[in-house]
Formats: C-alpha cells, structure tokens, sequence
C-alpha cells in the first residue's frame, strides 16, 4: 500500500455524492481545479472514469455506482477510528471487566465499598480483584490489570498516578500488654518490645528497624504475617506489638479489628516515613473514557477513605497510650 493516498477515499466519498466537482470542491475546502485533479488521480488509482459527463452534468459510471455503498462506510469508519473518544459513555449498559490489583489490606477494607459504587454507576461491570504481591508495573503495561492501588515504585516512570492520600503506621498491642503498665511508652520501652510484621514477601525488615537498631535491639521483628489482619490477631493473643497502618483501626466503611480482639492502639514514639497511597495506570488508559469513569468511581471511595491531605508526624519522644476507635 505504499503508493495508496488514503485521503482519496475521502475525495471519493464525496464526489459521488455531490456528482459534482465544484460541489465537492466547496465542502472539502479546495479549489476547483484542485478538485479535478483529485478526480484525474482517482481515475489513474482505479482504472476507471467514475464520473462521466451526460449534458451539463457529471453522472456515476457502474463501477462507480458499485463503488458508492463501500466508499461511503469505509470513509466514515475511517472518521469515527480517528476521532477522539466519546465522553459520552452509557455505564448503565456497558458490559466489560475491570480489573484492579491491591494489596490484602485494601481487599480487607475497600473490596466491598469500591464494589457497591461500581455496582451503582455500571451494574453489568464485572470487577476482578487480583492479589498485589510486588510492585511490578508489567501487569499495568500488558493490560492484564486497568488500575492498581498501593505505593508506587521507582521503576515505571511513565505510569499515571492519583494521591489517594497519606496513611502512617501505628502500633496496637493487646490490653493487658505490660506496655500500659505506663502512661509514657518511650522510644527505648518500645524498641524493647518485640513486633509481628505483615509482609507478603516474607520480609523480616520491619518499617521500626532503623530506630530499633539505633536503640540497640535486635531482631525486632519475630513474626512475619501475610496481612494486617493477621498480625493483629497474633497481637491480640500474645505480647508482639503489630505495626499496622492507621487505616486498619477502622473507618467509615468498617468498624476493625481492635475492638473485637481487645487491642489498644498507640502512636509509635519514633519517627517512620508516611504511607502515601496512590492509584496508577498506565498512559494507554488514560483517555479512554469508560476507564476515566471507572477509576474516578474507585478513585473516590479510596479518597474517603483517606481524608487527611497532610501526613502526620509521629512524636520522637515518648507519647501516652489512647484506646483506639
């Protein structure tokens, strides 16, 4: 198709529906003359004469004739393919999947809400939920998942991202835990203690090593747990400390963990890096318009789910124990 000018079909569609050069001319934007040299190149490109003139008129040969029907709707195909997308998009109707990838945290808490606003906006969606065990942005670049909710990595520059807000660590321990004997629990009381982690890795780098270590402890971390959950009821039933992320202790869309299990929680008195949570996508979605509707929908609950625009700091001297709710 290398010498093919796809913009003739355009030319063609037209002059057989106007029968007519000027007539053509004038809705292509061209002169005349232009025009019947358009008509001289479709006639060489086709081997045919297309339009032939009867009297003061220009009429159809059969081949042309022939010709019209095809012309026509590939040259309106050729516009609709290369218009922009629609922002007109009938959810109510609209019959696909989405898929989203989180972390089990986010399926502990989220799953059910960010399903229910789906549900509402496009009720023939179907929503797939696939587990996050990485940061691996491949999945986002294959097209195997639309939208990802967690931290975002270092090594996929190109991705689309929305804050969804800032999260921090805290620590919950069972009531009784000899931690409360005190009102003050020091950063070296708490470096004391030992911790019961969430990581899907099984990573036993815990998020308070650095300062533990700065206080001379060792091996922090003792049990390592696949979700926040879990390492909460492990605190619950024993003297670890879970580190878990404030969000865990409940929200608007559920109650936690912590006082079902008769946990207390506590500001960590060392200062750890905030959890900046983020949805991402890959730029191929970006203007699509039924993915724009579906991750803004996601994208809301997860926004009210973390209201705080600003990361709080946690104290680097002691802080009192609270009761969480």
């Amino acid at each position: 198709m290398e010498d093919i000018d796809l913009n003739l079909v355009t030319a063609l569609d037209v002059l057989l529906s106007e029968g007519s050069v000027t007539g053509a001319a004038r809705r292509l934007g061209l002169s005349t003359s232009a025009m019947s040299r358009t008509l001289t190149r479709l006639r060489l490109s086709t081997g045919d004469q297309l339009l032939v003139r009867a009297g003061r008129k220009l009429v159809p040969t059969p081949h042309a004739a022939a010709l019209r029907d095809r012309v026509h709707a590939i040259a309106s195909d050729a516009r609709a393919v290369l218009r922009p997308a629609t922002v007109d998009v009938d959810l109510a109707t609209l019959a696909s999947t989405f898929t989203i990838r989180a972390a089990a945290s986010f399926m502990e808490m989220l799953s059910g809400p960010v399903v229910a606003a789906i549900g509402e906006v496009a009720p023939h969606v179907r929503i797939r939920f696939v587990p996050k065990p990485d940061r691996d942005p491949q999945a986002l670049r294959d097209g195997t998942v639309d939208l990802e909710i967690g931290k975002r990595g270092d090594d996929a520059p190109e991705l689309h991202t929305r804050m969804l807000g800032h999260d921090w660590h805290v620590a919950v321990a069972r009531a009784g835990h000899p931690l409360f004997a005190s009102a003050r629990i020091t950063p070296a009381r708490f470096a004391a203690c030992r911790q019961v982690i969430a990581s899907q890795l099984g990573d036993f780098s815990g998020p308070a090593d650095e300062s533990a270590n700065r206080s001379g402890s060792d091996q922090t971390v003792r049990v390592v747990v696949p979700s926040y959950p879990d390492a909460m009821r492990v605190a619950a039933s024993t003297d670890l400390i879970a580190l878990v992320p404030r969000s865990c202790l409940g929200n608007a869309f559920s109650p936690g963990l912590v006082e079902t299990l008769g946990l207390r929680s506590f500001e960590i008195p060392v200062r750890l890096p905030a959890i900046l949570v983020s949805a991402l996508w890959h730029p191929r979605m970006h203007g699509d318009p039924v993915h724009r509707r579906l991750r803004d929908t996601v994208i809301a609950v997860c926004q009210r789910m973390y209201p705080d625009a600003r990361a709080p700091r946690a104290p680097a001297r002691g802080t009192k124990t609270r009761a969480a709710g």
